[in-house]
């Protein structure tokens, strides 16, 4: 039986140390169909070089990364991000991305749900933007343990709370394995999520855990059931990529190609 990789995605921070242009390429040649691309490596190639490398590898581009980290102290700030936000909106219209995803960022102070009032207040600022240019916008919800520096928003059932407001067709979510497997409520959150779902991200969650940024595991070296929660997604409608996301510098320090070698046959197995 052939492999089945039409549906895998690179999200390029698996192999961070190549560049936008080495990632693509890579794609090509390991028949990796599409590509999630981090926002400091699109500015490093430029976004005009970026979609023509793109297109001409014949890929497509499962997410850009990422949009959000709304609050800051002062007014003037919090325009700035903004205004960030509205360039990565066309960032993403240029790419032809399948949706923006959006790290809503931490609180300034210790009033946390001010600051999820105040995600709230910025996405519903951004939102007509992304409708006029036809970009989807994925909250993604992270994992409790890094509520104090970088997001505010820690479940899926808080995410979806917010895009409830908007179209599905706008306003989704981010699923990431590593963010919500431990969640009481994941399954019911997931089923609730039926057509916001705009991107799906995986990697596994290794025991003892190394760190809470840099401790993503390849999957399968971890506890999360990967097949149950895809199972779960497709049954909400999701039939988009599969991005795999890892942040490791065991994996970083891999040669990429080793790195996209091991990614296929853990997706094989695993996912």
């Amino acid at each position: 039986m052939t492999a089945d990789f039409s549906r895998l995605s690179l999200n390029q921070i698996t192999t961070q140390r190549w560049s936008l242009r080495q990632a693509i390429e890579g794609c090509a040649r390991h028949g990796i169909p599409a590509i999630g691309i981090w926002r400091d490596k699109l500015q490093e190639a430029g976004l005009a070089p970026a979609a023509r490398w793109v297109r001409e590898a014949g890929l497509r581009v499962s997410t850009l990364c990422r949009g959000g980290w709304f609050l800051a102290p002062t007014p003037a700030e919090r325009q700035a991000r903004l205004d960030d936000n509205r360039r990565a909106i066309d960032e993403a219209a240029e790419l032809n991305a399948d949706a923006l995803v959006l790290v809503c960022g931490p609180g300034f102070d210790r009033d946390i749900q001010k600051a999820r009032a105040m995600i709230e207040e910025a996405i519903a600022a951004i939102a007509p933007y992304a409708r006029e240019r036809r970009v989807k916008l994925g909250i993604e919800p992270l994992h409790p343990m890094v509520a104090a520096d970088r997001s505010a928003v820690v479940t899926l059932a808080q995410a979806l709370n917010m895009a409830q407001r908007y179209d599905a067709d706008l306003v989704g979510v981010t699923v990431d394995t590593f963010n919500i497997w431990w969640d009481p409520e994941l399954y019911p959150q997931i089923a609730r999520a039926a057509g916001r779902i705009h991107s799906y991200q995986v990697s596994d969650w290794p025991v003892p855990l190394p760190d809470t940024f840099m401790g993503r595991a390849m999957m399968g070296d971890g506890v999360i059931e990967l097949r149950r929660i895809r199972s779960a997604v497709e049954g909400a409608g999701y039939t988009g990529y599969i991005e795999v996301e890892i942040m490791n510098r065991a994996i970083w320090d891999l040669p990429g190609e080793e790195a996209l070698r091991l990614m296929k046959e853990r997706y094989l197995a695993h996912v």
